[in-house]
């Protein structure tokens, strides 16, 4: 029997037994309020994908063995180095190891687990939510699938690979280049500082198997049509038979409003007679069941759900495009949200912490997140259609090096990246996949594509591509440049000052937006990630100044919204690494300025009223 240890971790933290030998919080970093809740042998263990559930699943989050080895290593391991506490990227706190990998090396994973007795006589799904980038998946030996992209979810069919009994081994290797190479990386980069981060490599999202039957729905699609009253879906079903049906059943709470037989594959509407609309006042949601039926039988059901919302754009009585909800002007405004945690990176260390950081944004009266080169678990964007968040999606950055240009109007400075073939298509095919696994979020109303010319090429081709493979939300073209002519937003980014593009040369044709300002900057000593040199775009000495300061570009913006302004977004929600410029500091245990003051700020604007 091994022998168990007291571990205490970190001040005031609580007191928690495992062995010593397999897990404790690596480094010497802040840590979040969430951090001594993780059980190392049993993190974030909720169902991972709350718009198609399914029972019948099994949860593989929890002690791994890891080894980092040259990245020669092509077949699985003889030996591992130690235990990892999976979803947690290897370089942070709370995987237990706190190790960096880079380029020229790879990270493997291996795991023996039983299958439960309800696994019996069905397919099984091996499930990722994430992994950061490249991945070969093993198991009991045989690769069974390969993908690439650190910021979608993924699964493998691993049913013929399995034992008839006795444990199965699931082995990984991950390679990730971060910024040595050309893929999305978000914020990522080997030598981090000013706004660049530490990297993120391998699992950092859930790892799942979930069993299915033989003929099972493999994904769904649904858009509302607010105007037509109507709820646009498709179904996907895998090896579906003769004379199977499948039939799509929506829900107002308790009540059956619609029901509709559709052909797999196929569009089908539902009617939604007189709909209760989704909106961040009031975030209604439907209930959805697809079910397949063979002579009468259930053969497969998954539940969803959806919401009646529509985003859109109309020239006000002064001929200035606006951004609309549901055919009314919502002055959109919220905090550019980064999403990275003190111990766990890019994963929030439970879900309570995940969930924290949209009830304090919707706390401090905003309406809106900018989710910043980067993209959440299908749990956070759940928590934002559930609490009534609009929410701006970032295409996660990479292969950087082109000139930018902030200003609109200016000819002769900005570029754009030459990109290789390989790097185009490593493009095409997340964003393509990014969309379409978010979807049906109804929360998410803009796509954006590029941020300040990160790596952005071809920015027409794009730009009309995104529009057409999703024509029910709005594509901002470039946030903060460089500007093109095509689409339905123009982004000026400003520190600190909350500007605008001018109405009078673009608001005919353009949605104008504020995409970035502020960044007001307070370290606050005991929670800061480093001892020195933190910053942000204007900094104070205390939260007087900051709260003084805060006030007075808020209140620039109602004459803004009165020229044509239709959304802002303030820098940024916590603090990063170096930055000192959140609301919150970077381990969520303080708020600089208090709630109830930058309510009554913030949702005044979000209140405005245009005609």
């Amino acid at each position: 029997m091994k022998k168990i240890l007291t571990l205490f971790i970190v001040s005031s933290f609580c007191v928690t037994a495992f062995s010593q030998s397999e897990w404790k919080i690596a480094g010497d970093k802040i840590v979040t309020p969430w951090a001594e809740k993780v059980d190392p042998a049993k993190p974030l263990q909720e169902y991972p994908r709350p718009q198609m559930v399914r029972n019948s699943w099994m949860n593989l989050n929890g002690l791994w063995q890891y080894t980092i080895l040259p990245k020669s290593q092509e077949t699985i391991p003889a030996s591992f180095a130690g235990k990892i506490a999976v979803p947690f990227a290897v370089e942070s706190a709370l995987s237990g190891v706190g190790k960096t990998v880079g380029k020229d090396s790879v990270l493997w994973y291996q795991r023996s687990i039983s299958l439960p007795a309800n696994f019996k006589n069905s397919k099984v799904l091996l499930q990722f939510g994430a992994v950061d980038w490249l991945c070969t998946v093993y198991v009991n030996g045989k690769q069974v699938g390969t993908h690439q992209g650190g910021f979608d979810p993924f699964s493998f069919d691993v049913t013929n690979a399995l034992a008839k009994k006795g444990n199965q081994q699931i082995a990984i290797r991950v390679w990730d280049p971060t910024d040595d190479g050309p893929q999305p990386r978000g914020k990522q980069v080997k030598d981090p500082k000013g706004i660049w981060y530490t990297p993120v490599t391998g699992i950092w999202q859930t790892v799942w198997l979930e069993a299915v039957p033989n003929t099972y729905i493999s994904s769904t699609t649904q858009t509302p049509d607010v105007d037509k009253q109507s709820l646009h879906i498709t179904a996907t079903v895998e090896q579906l038979q003769p004379g199977d049906e499948v039939v799509a059943t929506a829900f107002k709470g308790t009540e059956k409003v619609a029901e509709q037989k559709i052909q797999p594959g196929t569009d089908a509407t539902l009617a939604i007679a007189n709909p209760q609309l989704w909106s961040p006042n009031s975030p209604f949601l439907y209930d959805l069941t697809y079910t397949v039926m063979r002579k009468g039988k259930k053969v497969d059901e998954v539940k969803s759900y959806f919401a009646m919302r529509k985003i859109s754009m109309q020239a006000d009585k002064n001929g200035i495009q606006r951004m609309l909800l549901n055919n009314e002007f919502v002055f959109q405004f919220g905090p550019l949200d980064q999403g990275w945690w003190p111990d766990g990176l890019y994963t929030a260390p439970t879900d309570e912490a995940l969930k924290f950081d949209i009830e304090q944004t919707k706390a401090m009266g905003f309406n809106l997140i900018r989710k910043h080169t980067k993209t959440e678990s299908a749990r956070w964007y759940n928590y934002c259609d559930k609490l009534g968040m609009l929410v701006w999606q970032d295409m996660p950055t990479g292969d950087l090096g082109n000139q930018w240009e902030n200003r609109p109007g200016i000819y002769g400075r900005a570029t754009d990246k030459d990109r290789t073939p390989e790097s185009e298509k490593i493009f095409r095919t997340e964003w393509n996949e990014i969309m379409q696994d978010l979807h049906n979020f109804p929360c998410i109303v803009v796509w954006v594509p590029f941020n300040e010319a990160w790596g952005q090429f071809k920015t027409k081709e794009i730009v009309e591509w995104t529009m057409q493979k999703d024509p029910s939300r709005l594509v901002n073209t470039a946030s903060g440049g460089n500007f093109v002519n095509v689409g339905p937003i123009i982004d000026l980014h400003n520190y600190p000052e909350p500007l605008m593009p001018d109405p009078e040369l673009f608001g005919a044709k353009r949605i104008l937006v504020l995409g970035e300002f502020g960044g007001l900057g307070l370290p606050v000593e005991g929670h800061t990630w480093q001892s020195k040199n933190n910053w942000g775009y204007q900094s104070f000495k205390n939260k007087e100044e900051l709260l003084k300061r805060y006030t007075e570009l808020v209140n620039k913006i109602p004459a803004l919204i009165e020229k044509g302004l239709s959304a802002a977004v303030y820098t940024q929600t916590t603090d990063v690494e170096g930055e000192s410029n959140g609301f919150l500091t970077y381990d969520r245990k303080d708020m600089k300025m208090p709630v109830e003051k930058l309510k009554a700020l913030n949702s005044a604007l979000t209140r405005t009223v245009i005609k």
